[in-house]
């Protein structure tokens, strides 16, 4: 895995290594209430199984110390607001899918998601040598699909009635773009 630990900056917003200091933020976010908001939008229909602090910060150690360098912190102003992320969906044909979550809900429709899924895309098209870039959502989550459409990214899958929340059926959406698409937007813009 190529080693990319740089500060990616935008406007509002900066994208982050992971440090340790870090860790007890993140865990808060994601483990420190019963039913956290962000997660009505996240994925939902997954639950969230409860990590211990103490085993949250032994493998997020680990995967510091080992360099994985496939999430940034989004920052405001220093202040950790969500997470950008990316894994192989299959790695011999490059084939990449990236996610996003903005924990805070003082953040949310206010640009900073757009932003910084924005800069992590240009981000890994400069820096790894793949020609496409996925991301999956579900139906309910319209500013997801919003968002990327805004960003170039188009539907290329829609999986009817996949996903069930709170008594509900919901489509499973996989998004992508390909490399050119995304350098004719840039340089369009």
């Amino acid at each position: 895995m190529e080693k990319m630990n740089e500060i990616i900056k935008g406007n509002r917003i900066a994208l982050k290594p992971i440090e340790e200091k870090d860790i007890v933020t993140l865990w808060n976010y994601i483990y420190g209430e019963e039913n956290p908001e962000w997660k009505q939008w996240d994925a939902p229909y997954f639950p969230l199984e409860k990590v211990t602090l103490e085993d949250y910060e032994q493998a997020m150690k680990k995967r510091i110390e080992a360099g994985l360098d496939e999430r940034r912190v989004i920052t405001v102003d220093n202040e950790i607001i969500g997470i950008v992320s990316y894994y192989w969906e299959h790695k011999p044909s490059n084939w990449l899918e990236i996610g996003i979550v903005i924990y805070s809900p003082n953040y949310w429709n206010g640009g900073y998601g757009t932003e910084a899924l924005k800069l992590w895309i240009d981000y890994l098209f400069n820096s790894l040598s793949i020609h496409r870039i996925g991301l999956t959502t579900w139906s309910g989550n319209e500013r997801m699909i919003k968002v990327s459409e805004k960003l170039g990214m188009i539907i290329e899958g829609r999986i009817r009635k996949s996903r069930t929340y709170q008594g509900t059926y919901y489509d499973s959406i996989k998004m992508g773009m390909l490399r050119e698409e995304w350098m004719d937007k840039k340089a369009s813009e």
